[in-house]
């Protein structure tokens, strides 16, 4: 009996091969494995020992050769093929322990395998005689099934599965790689995508969820560190991903904010120079009903006084920062045991969007803003003053992520009414307005997409709102702008519109 080991990913292959020779298999192994087996003192032949050929070419060539590949690919059940190994003095390789080099991390023509491909690719094929692993996790399995003397054909059915998955990967990154990003929307999109963890539940209780990753791409929830409370759901991942990436939208890290979310859209958001406790304080206050069992984004460490105020409120099922000082994580968990207490990082640039349509896709660009402040339009007879650009601004950001169509009035910097998810813009107005309240005189609103009449805009003007930004766009602009004239309000057009569904 015969093992080949070549693995890049080294945990565990020592152990593996002492228990392998303790069994009775002749081990051969390949380049830095082998040099491994040699430091822990096990018995082995180097690859170049069993092929009887040195290799070559800077070791792009080593194990193809028929002594390697034929004691793989040889069917046991054929004995034609059993003869042409006797004649070419070829013995039978019954375990094949292969991973390959992480591709991902140093992608470069170099470190494109093309021996440990084979080697898979053949074992995989011939699993009727062969045990395939790429997992280190099956490292016991294989070892306790061998023990009992016989490992089955559906277990290495399943090594062979998880072989070609591993080969699937490791191609779609070198693919990848070598398409560049010449195109924005490519032919072929490979969506493998690995399981992190288990998620409470789905939208609903009677769904199951789970979270996973592209092993390609990098993820801000790879870095997501839950210090207390419930299991996450489905909906808490997707509500503090929207709050975390407008939280910083809003800021960044320049200066303290806090963003609120609520079933996918903020109810609560504002940017404070007198601190993060002021930012949280203004946010909670634009809707504290709607704050109820939402999601707290804050891009400031959360120390002792903030968490006081956190306390107080109505309870966030989840707060995410980027850290707690000492002490603050024991004092929220005794007061709110069920809130998740999330560190996080800031969020990655996305790449492309992609959502399901039962079993078809549509894909896009993530939303960006692409017009600078500089180069939008004021198209009024009055000009915002420089606090109503401020406060435009800051809406314009807010308003592109709730869902449209969508409404968002702001004042000193502070979201005092959000309209969400309304089938008609004026019903959007309607509700941002009604949230602000009193806080709506001389306010600045923001609209997600252009006013296709004027009674949208009017029923922002007539509430009291100031100055108004928008798209631009429809064929009845000038109606629009006609009427904010005689209101004596502010317009601005960016040229760009931003609907969220």
């Amino acid at each position: 009996m015969r093992a080949l080991l070549s693995v890049y990913r080294k945990e565990g292959v020592v152990d593996l091969a002492r228990e392998l020779s303790t069994l009775g298999y002749e081990l051969v192994a390949s380049g830095g494995t082998s040099s491994a087996l040699t430091e822990a003192g096990i018995a082995h032949l180097s690859v170049e020992e069993a092929t009887g050929s040195p290799e070559m070419l800077d070791g792009r060539v080593k194990t193809l050769h028929p002594r390697i590949h034929g004691g793989i690919l040889a069917d046991r059940s054929k004995p034609t093929h059993m003869a042409d190994l006797e004649r070419m003095g070829i013995e039978t390789i019954d375990v094949v322990v292969c991973n390959l080099y992480p591709f991902a991390e140093t992608p470069s023509i170099e470190t494109i395998d093309v021996g440990g491909p084979s080697m898979i690719r053949a074992a995989a094929k011939n699993h009727a005689s062969v045990a395939v692993v790429v997992d280190p996790s099956d490292y016991q399995p294989l070892l306790e099934a061998l023990r009992q003397g016989e490992v089955s054909l559906a277990f290495r059915r399943r090594l062979a599965a998880k072989a070609f998955d591993h080969l699937s990967a490791y191609d779609r990154l070198i693919s990848d790689w070598l398409a560049g990003d010449d195109e924005k929307l490519p032919e072929r999109i490979g969506l493998r995508l690995e399981k992190a963890r288990g998620l409470r539940y789905g939208e609903n209780p009677h769904q199951n969820g789970a979270l996973y990753f592209s092993p390609a791409r990098e993820s801000w929830l790879r870095g997501l560190e839950q210090h207390s409370g419930m299991e996450l759901s489905y909906l808490n991942l997707f509500d503090a991903d929207a709050a975390w990436r407008l939280v910083h939208e809003l800021a960044g890290t320049s200066r303290p904010a806090a963003v609120i979310v609520k079933h996918a859209n903020p109810c609560g958001a504002a940017v404070s120079d007198a601190g993060i406790w002021e930012a949280y304080r203004l946010a909670f206050e634009a809707d504290p009903v709607s704050a109820f069992g939402g999601i707290v984004a804050l891009n400031r460490e959360v120390d002792a006084d903030l968490a006081a105020e956190l306390a107080a409120n109505p309870k966030a099922d989840v707060i995410i920062a980027p850290g707690y000082a000492d002490g603050v994580v024991q004092m929220l968990a005794a007061k709110r045991k069920n809130t998740r207490l999330i560190e996080a990082p800031a969020p990655e640039e996305p790449g492309l969007q992609i959502r399901s349509l039962g079993n078809a896709f549509l894909v896009q660009e993530a939303d960006r803003f692409l017009a600078e402040v500089s180069g939008w339009k004021v198209v009024t007879k009055v000009a915002p003053t420089a606090e109503q650009m401020r406060d435009l601004a800051m809406a314009w950001k807010v308003c592109a992520r709730t869902g449209s169509n969508a409404i968002v009035v702001v004042k000193d910097e502070m979201a005092v009414g959000i309209g969400a998810g309304q089938q008609n813009r004026l019903d959007s107005a309607r509700i941002a307005t009604t949230k602000a309240g009193e806080r709506v005189v001389g306010s600045s609103g923001a609209s997600d997409a252009f006013f296709p009449f004027p009674d949208g805009m009017l029923a922002l003007a007539e509430a009291g709102v100031a100055a108004i930004i928008s798209p631009g766009g429809s064929i009845n602009d000038s109606k629009v702008i006609e009427a904010a004239d005689e209101a004596g309000v502010a317009m601005v057009f960016t040229g760009e519109r931003h609907f969220k569904h």
